[in-house]
């Protein structure tokens, strides 16, 4: 199976909501089997990912075919899409590739693959840092099982499955760390633990800076929403008095400034570029109301954030 990914500097990006966007690309004989554990290791991973958190999910995750409507497996199935268009590839944060008699139409799949992976930097599995690099690895779509999910009417061994699993938990293992991923492949296919193992340390370490940076992206692009810092732990997969101590000696200040910082940050974006009033303004981004934020405002920025606004306006009237 191939896995690529959208071009952004950033995970989970504010402006299409605090979930990765996950979207499994489906022809016409695809195995059903196969796609079901590519979406279920993401529904694990978010009901992990959740528990006990202020977090609704880490993961959505969309069916998606060039034509959109009903797509048949191989097994005669029909599983309902929605339609796909290949400049829609930066909506997603990965794209997983099914397979089927349509993916083996070489011009095709060269158009949809050419065109995710343009621009996109490679390594991120490795533990480089940095988010919607190219999730692709090799070995998951190899020469012999060129359509991705497997061609049509091809039966699913167990070493299908397994690959159709493998390349999902690599972006979970990035995101969540090696034990969520772990846990997440124990209960997607039972009995795999060994050969799940030998994956995850193949696949790299990632180090607690990389984690560290993931979380604080996390914070900043979640910051409209009511979290805190134990649910930035629970992302980094740290303790949160583990957390707290890593995240200052990583970034310099402690999550709380790193949240406030973020907010004031959209504040500001938000009182110059929208008429809203400060009250409005405040519950978008996860605070009480519009005094509490005036009175942080003014503290951190020594102007009233009505007079942010009026002075922001004039100096663009005036240029």
């Amino acid at each position: 199976m191939e896995t690529v990914s959208g071009n952004s500097p950033e995970p989970w990006t504010a402006a299409r909501g605090p979930a990765r966007q996950i979207g499994i690309v489906l022809f016409e004989g695809f195995s059903l089997l196969r796609a079901g554990i590519v979406a279920e290791v993401f529904n694990k991973a978010n009901q992990l990912a959740v528990a006990g958190s202020a977090v609704n999910w880490i993961y959505t995750v969309k069916m998606l075919s060039l034509a959109g409507g009903n797509v048949p497996c191989s097994s005669s199935v029909h599983l309902w899409t929605e339609r796909f268009d290949v400049r829609q590839y930066q909506n997603f944060d990965a794209l997983f590739i099914g397979g089927g008699k349509g993916a083996q139409d070489a011009s095709l799949e060269e158009a949809l693959l050419g065109r995710m992976r343009f621009g996109y930097a490679s390594g991120t599995l490795r533990g480089t840092p940095g988010t919607r690099s190219n999730f692709a690895s090799p070995g998951l779509m190899g020469a012999g099982d060129r359509p991705g999910f497997g061609s049509h009417g091809d039966a699913d061994s167990d070493e299908d499955c397994f690959s159709a699993m493998a390349s999902a938990l690599m972006l979970v293992k990035y995101d969540l760390g090696h034990d969520v991923a772990r846990e997440v492949g124990e209960q997607v296919l039972p009995g795999t633990g060994a050969k799940l193992a030998m994956l995850l340390a193949e696949a790299g370490v990632t180090s607690v800076a990389d984690k560290v940076r993931a979380s604080a992206r996390w914070l900043k692009d979640n910051c409209e929403r009511s979290i805190s810092v134990a649910d930035a732990a629970q992302v980094a997969a740290m303790s949160e008095r583990n957390y707290l101590r890593r995240f200052k000696d990583e970034i310099g200040i402690t999550p709380s400034e790193y949240l406030l910082r973020a907010r004031l940050d959209m504040v500001c974006r938000l009182l110059i570029e929208t008429d809203l009033p400060v009250d409005k303004i405040a519950r978008r981004i996860g605070m009480a109301n519009g005094d509490r934020l005036a009175k942080i405002f003014r503290k951190r920025l020594f102007v009233s954030p009505t007079e942010y606004r009026l002075q922001n306006r004039q100096n663009q009237a005036a240029s």
